[in-house]
């Protein structure tokens, strides 16, 4: 889950009509280099550069494959290569989101990696991790980078307040009071985008569908009682307000790494700001906590994440060429080069060397990952949260009851998943 990086989006805009060529860029020879194209989805300023560095790295130690890159807005990605690949001109590698996987999978975009020189280590990456990159029994993707969402929390407010980080929702909201009335700073601010109401789900034993028993799960007594907690937690002591604005995201994210609140919601793509703000100067004034239990007591959040998937339109010899480079920038030698250039999760146990572990960011989001819940292998999975995010505005807002808006997401998913019963 990334926030869109709009403002590349122009520059993007040019870059993909030239280069979405797939397996027959225009620029191979018979007797030269072949030329891929990737399509990167990551944040143009914090972590391109990275990755572009390690593409020389690439070119010098295989002559006879040149790889064009191409910065692509994370919020536009999915669209773009959807028309792309329809149209048999896709990019031959594309930082996937691990939720898109299962849909484009379905459609025949993806080539399965099992077996080639891609997925070669594939024993060295974490199990979870390689299963959410699997649709029906075959791989599409190389785990590149892994994330999920933490309690991240400032230290320093905390131990002002004399309190120590929630293991229940209703312990994060006695901490929040306590802490408001300790240091005059709320203790915590909630979002109200549905990715990040996951965790609610989670820690009632239930999520959006059940996909086993092919059943829309969203307005079931599990559901409402996870999305009341949620949307408690807008209201009293030290609990901000729900924010509706477009730009909730940066008000949150903004008032946490100044110190303005105590904790939020967060995932690890946040890392490199968390650092920049005032209240983390200090690395180590950083907490990260698994998200607080349900009434289960179950806790839990979404493994998020990207995978690099190949084209299965590209012709062989760009196919086997991108093999080699996914299985490059894969390694353990590149992620731990991209974890300590970018704080990103490597997403294989060899990656977290001590000198990666040596970020706090880093080492305190590898210890919450095991908590993590995989996405559900199910193609539309990733489209039923956008329902959601517009319901969940307007329950957090006041201007629908919980009931009217879980009942609308209800009808609105169903259309989405029509096989699958209330």
């Amino acid at each position: 889950m990334r926030r869109g990086i709009a403002a590349t989006a122009l520059v993007a805009s040019f870059a993909l009509a030239a280069t979405a060529c797939g397996g027959s860029d225009s620029g191979d020879k018979a007797d030269g280099p072949v030329t891929i194209t990737w399509w990167d989805t990551s944040n143009a300023t914090n972590e391109a550069p990275t990755y572009q560095a390690l593409i020389k790295d690439f070119e010098a130690a295989n002559k006879d494959i040149k790889v064009k890159y191409v910065n692509v807005p994370f919020d536009q990605a999915q669209n773009k290569f959807d028309t792309a690949a329809g149209a048999s001109g896709a990019p031959d590698v594309l930082r996937s989101d691990v939720g898109w996987t299962p849909a484009f999978a379905k459609k025949g975009y993806f080539l399965p990696l099992d077996g080639t020189e891609a997925l070669a280590e594939q024993a060295k990456f974490k199990p979870n991790l390689i299963e959410q990159a699997q649709y029906d029994g075959k791989t599409y993707g190389v785990p590149f980078v892994t994330d999920t969402l933490a309690l991240v929390y400032n230290k320093e407010l905390f131990a002002k307040a004399g309190v120590e980080a929630p293991k229940t929702w209703d312990d994060l909201k006695a901490a929040a009071a306590t802490i408001k009335s300790k240091t005059g700073v709320d203790g915590y601010w909630g979002s109200t985008a549905a990715y990040y109401a996951q965790p609610f789900l989670f820690g009632e034993g239930t999520d959006t569908v059940d996909a086993s028993a092919k059943k829309i799960t969203i307005n079931s007594a599990a559901a409402k009682k996870g999305y009341g907690t949620w949307l408690s937690l807008f209201s009293g002591k030290g609990l901000h307000k729900a924010d509706t604005t477009a730009d909730a995201y940066a008000h949150i994210q903004d008032a946490f790494v100044n110190g303005k609140v105590a904790a939020i919601i967060q995932g690890p793509w946040e890392i490199t700001n968390f650092y920049k703000g005032s209240a983390f100067k200090d690395k180590a004034n950083l907490g990260i906590a698994t998200v607080p239990a349900g009434s289960t007591g179950k806790a839990g959040a979404p493994t998020g994440g990207h995978n690099l998937s190949i084209y299965a339109g590209s012709d062989s010899a760009h196919q086997k060429a991108a093999e080699k480079f996914v299985g490059f920038m894969t390694s353990a030698k590149s992620q731990t080069q991209i974890a300590l250039k970018n704080s990103t999760l490597p997403t294989r146990d060899d990656a977290y060397t001590a000198e990666v572990k040596a970020d706090p960011g880093i080492a305190g989001y590898q210890t919450v990952l095991a908590s993590a819940r995989p996405r559900v292998a199910l193609p539309e999975y990733s489209s039923l949260l956008t329902p959601l995010d517009t319901e969940l505005i307007k329950i957090a807002g006041g201007k629908e009851s919980l009931d009217k808006g879980l009942s609308n997401a209800e009808t609105a998913i169903a259309k989405l998943v029509p096989d699958f019963s209330k």
